[in-house]
C-alpha cells in the first residue's frame, strides 16, 4: 500500500546539519533559537548546541551520559542522566540540580526520555534493560512522574522496555514506545527475523496525573535495523516515532501513514524552528532536519 506521507512531509530531502558524532540523541529546540542534542556514546558523553547556520558547540562535558532532554515551564533544561541514574536540571547560574534519583527510596534504573505537562509535571521512562540485575532496586520498568512539588510517583508499571514518550495535543493520552522485550529480540533481528515486541502503547491520563487503560496504539513489528525510540506528536494528533528504517508516522487512531527515511537510522526527533514545523532528527553519526506541513505540539511554557 502506498504511504500517505504527502499529507505530512513538505521537504523533498533531509538536510544534514552535522556529522562525525558517535551516537546522537536527546534533541530539543530552545525558544531562544537553537537546537540542543547529545552525543550519547562519546567518551565522555556531551551535550551540544547548534545555532542555525553556526557550528556545533559543547555546552556540558561530561553530561552524566544524558540521553533524553526537555525544557521545564520556565525554559530550564531537564536531563535524563543514564550514568548517574537521575533526572537533573540546569539552573540559571549553571549549577546542576537533582530533581529525582529515587522512587519510594529505591534508586532509579537509567532514565531514558522525558516530557513535560502543562501543569508543570515531568514524566520520564525508566527502563531496566541496561542495568545489571544485581543493581536493580525497582522491580519493574515503567514511567514515573515528578509532580510540581517534587514528589516522584510511578504511573506506568506494565511495560517491557519503555523508551520514548509523548502526550496527545489535549494531554489526555500518553504514548509510550516499547523498544524490545529482552536481548533475545536483538538476536532475532541479527537473524533477520521480525521482532514482535516493538510497539507503542497508549494510556488515559487523569487530572491527578495518573495513567490507566493501557492498550496497544500501534505495532512497529520489523526485522529491519532500528527500534521504537524517540517520539513526538503534531497538533493534529499524528504520532511520529523513530524506529526500524526511519520515522514511523501514525494518525491519531494508530493507522500507519508511512516511514520517513533518512540517510541514517534515527533514534530521536524534535519539533522546532520559528513556526514549529521543522523536525530535527538525531540519527546515529549525524543530525538532520526536514520541513513538515503541520506544526508540532509545543513544549509547555509558563504563561
Amino acid at each position: 500500500m502506498p504511504d500517505q506521507l504527502d499529507q505530512v512531509v513538505e521537504s523533498n530531502q533531509p538536510e544534514q546539519l552535522g556529522t562525525g558524532f558517535v551516537f546522537t540523541e536527546g534533541p530539543v529546540w530552545h525558544p531562544e533559537g537553537y537546537w540542543l542534542f547529545v552525543d550519547l556514546f562519546r567518551e565522555p558523553a556531551i551535550i551540544c548546541r547548534l545555532r542555525p547556520g553556526g557550528q556545533v558547540e559543547t555546552i556540558r562535558e561530561p553530561s552524566g551520559m544524558t540521553n533524553g532532554m526537555t525544557l521545564d515551564l520556565h525554559g530550564r533544561l531537564v536531563m535524563c542522566e543514564m550514568e548517574t541514574r537521575q533526572i537533573t536540571r540546569i539552573e540559571p547560574d549553571g549549577s546542576i540540580l537533582v530533581l529525582a534519583d529515587k522512587w519510594e527510596g529505591k534508586r532509579l534504573h537509567r532514565p531514558n526520555d522525558i516530557v513535560g505537562h502543562t501543569n508543570g509535571s515531568l514524566y520520564f521512562t525508566n527502563p531496566s534493560g541496561r542495568v545489571d540485575p544485581s543493581e536493580r532496586e525497582i522491580d519493574f520498568a515503567g514511567v514515573h512522574r515528578i509532580a510540581p512539588d517534587g514528589t516522584v510517583t510511578a504511573v506506568v508499571t506494565d511495560t517491557m522496555y519503555p523508551n520514548g514518550l509523548a502526550f496527545s495535543p489535549d494531554e489526555r493520552t500518553l504514548y509510550v514506545a516499547n523498544t524490545r522485550r529482552d536481548n533475545d529480540c536483538q538476536q532475532e533481528k541479527e537473524r533477520g527475523e521480525v521482532c514482535t515486541h516493538q510497539f507503542i502503547n497508549a494510556y488515559d491520563m487523569a487530572p491527578d496525573g495518573t495513567a490507566s487503560n493501557g492498550r496497544l496504539f500501534a505495532n512497529m513489528h520489523s526485522a529491519e535495523d532500528g527500534v521504537p525510540d524517540g517520539m513526538k506528536v503534531d497538533i493534529e494528533g499524528r504520532v511520529y516515532c523513530t524506529g526500524p528504517e526511519g520515522v514511523w508516522v501514525f494518525d491519531s487512531q494508530g493507522n500507519h501513514l508511512g516511514i520517513i527515511r533518512l540517510p541514517e537510522i534515527p533514534a530521536n526527533c524534535a519539533w522546532g524552528g520559528p513556526d514549529n514545523r521543522t523536525m530535527f532528527f538525531t540519527a546515529r553519526h549525524s543530525i538532520f532536519t526536514m520541513r513538515m506541513k503541520t506544526p508540532g505540539t509545543a513544549i509547555p511554557r509558563a504563561s
